[in-house]
């Protein structure tokens, strides 16, 4: 199968006075039609920087300084920027961290959906806001009229992220990358936050590339995974196969640091779902 991305030899560094800092330091990452990647590994070892190069978003002092990055056979490093403004968004869509940083502070929160909609799509405000309402309630937004109007502040953590959801899904992206999209949220909605992540890759066919420092998280919603360590890749396999014999030592240290009662929970919820088909 013809992966939908492609990484090869990626290197992106951050060039300050008196040091480099290799964040990426020559990945290779494939992410086939359909798929979720779970990219996995503790604070500063260049997750996020990997998904800003993804992007072409690596913020100064950084610069991606070789390898390739295909996305659907086409390398985008080589893209002039105007073509790769247009497939942010509209091919590729990014959720973010933290919502309350990632939205427009003094823009109402549906007019950010809209805005997104009407940058890629010919279309009048109106249509534009009827697709920005089906998408909320697309992502369990109670009272979608009502919040479409509302401003980031006014909402909660749980609404904010569902609302960089939408906003990502407002195009219909192939690819989807997501990173932490749970960690700024209390346990009942991160469970909340991944189920509608599952729900929605099925429902609109999407591919997902999945940024977490967290294996609980992985064990729920990957198929295969990624274990990325100081800017290197130390280890990839399906899903199933890490979980159950971890060849890296620096994977093992972060099995090791799952509570095992939460694992055993995650993985009977697991065999339940697969078992009853």
């Amino acid at each position: 199968m013809i992966p939908l991305l492609k990484i090869q030899g990626l290197k992106t560094y951050f060039f300050k006075p008196k040091e480099t800092l290799r964040a990426v330091d020559g990945i290779d990452l494939e992410i086939h039609p359909g798929e979720t990647l779970a990219l996995v590994g503790e604070s500063g070892c260049g997750k996020t920087t990997t998904a800003q190069s993804i992007f072409r978003l690596v913020p100064p002092p950084g610069r991606i300084v070789d390898g390739a990055i295909e996305f659907r056979g086409q390398n985008l490093l080589s893209l002039p920027e105007k073509q790769m403004a247009s497939i942010r968004g509209k091919e590729m869509g990014l959720i973010l961290q933290d919502p309350l940083s990632a939205l427009n502070p003094v823009m109402r929160v549906g007019g950010q959906i809209s805005e997104v909609i009407r940058h890629h799509f010919d279309l009048d405000r109106k249509t534009a806001k009827h697709r920005a309402l089906e998408l909320m309630e697309r992502v369990r937004l109670p009272n979608a009229g009502m919040i479409y109007n509302c401003y980031p502040h006014q909402l909660s953590s749980g609404q904010r992220q569902r609302i960089l959801i939408a906003i990502a899904l407002a195009c219909r992206p192939a690819l989807i990358v997501a990173d932490e999209p749970t960690s700024a949220l209390d346990v009942s909605l991160q469970s909340q936050i991944l189920a509608l992540l599952k729900e929605l890759k099925r429902d609109f066919q999407l591919s997902l590339l999945l940024i977490t420092h967290d294996l609980g998280v992985v064990a729920q919603i990957a198929d295969r995974v990624a274990v990325m360590y100081a800017g290197k890749i130390v280890e990839q396999s399906a899903t199933e196969a890490l979980f159950a014999a971890p060849r890296h030592p620096y994977t093992m240290a972060l099995l090791e640091a799952i509570p095992r009662l939460a694992f055993a929970t995650i993985k009977l919820k697991d065999d339940l779902e697969g078992g009853i088909k």
